[in-house]
């Protein structure tokens, strides 16, 4: 299947975005770690005219937080139903599942990377997901791995030197 018409992906957090560690503070407060480069990878999609959201199964203010920071104005929090968020975001948005990417590692990500144009497993993602996955990142999730998968699309879609362009 040909990535060309990929106009949408979808993130999951943890583990994927974070390395799935979650710490709180005193107060009881959530922090997460996010790596510069998969925020740099979000901003080199989004400017490729594509469009980004967030789907999760956890809640966090922190994850509005980096959201908002990289324009990311789809997010889903607290979903145990992925598949009908899922849903509701391509009706939304008009698209059909081949137009669609997805990033996850755990089991409650099966359902929309056995539906989406090109599921994408990071690299310490459980067995399952790595083997329905249409790529596997070189690096675990909170390491890198959204910008490798963006990575991935991008040159497979043939639009790298559009992104090059921009820093020569």
């Amino acid at each position: 299947m040909a990535l060309a018409n990929i106009q949408l992906l979808i993130l999951d957090v943890d583990g994927v975005l974070t390395d799935g560690g979650i710490i709180r503070d005193d107060a009881g407060q959530q922090i997460k770690r996010f790596h510069v480069r998969d925020g740099a990878g979000i901003v080199m999609w989004k400017r490729l005219n594509k469009d980004v959201a967030i789907i999760t199964g956890k809640e966090s203010e922190v994850v509005n937080h980096r959201a908002g920071e990289l324009g990311i104005e789809r997010v889903y929090q607290n979903i145990s139903n992925k598949l009908e968020s899922y849903r509701e975001l391509l009706e939304e948005l008009g698209l059909s599942d081949a137009q669609v990417a997805y990033i996850g590692d755990d089991l409650p990500d099966l359902p929309v990377m056995k539906r989406c144009g090109c599921p994408i497993a990071v690299a310490d993602a459980v067995e399952e997901v790595r083997a329905v996955a249409r790529y596997v990142t070189k690096y675990p999730g909170g390491y890198g791995a959204v910008r490798d998968g963006i990575e991935y699309l991008i040159k497979e879609m043939g639009m790298w030197n559009q992104v090059l362009e921009r820093y020569s």
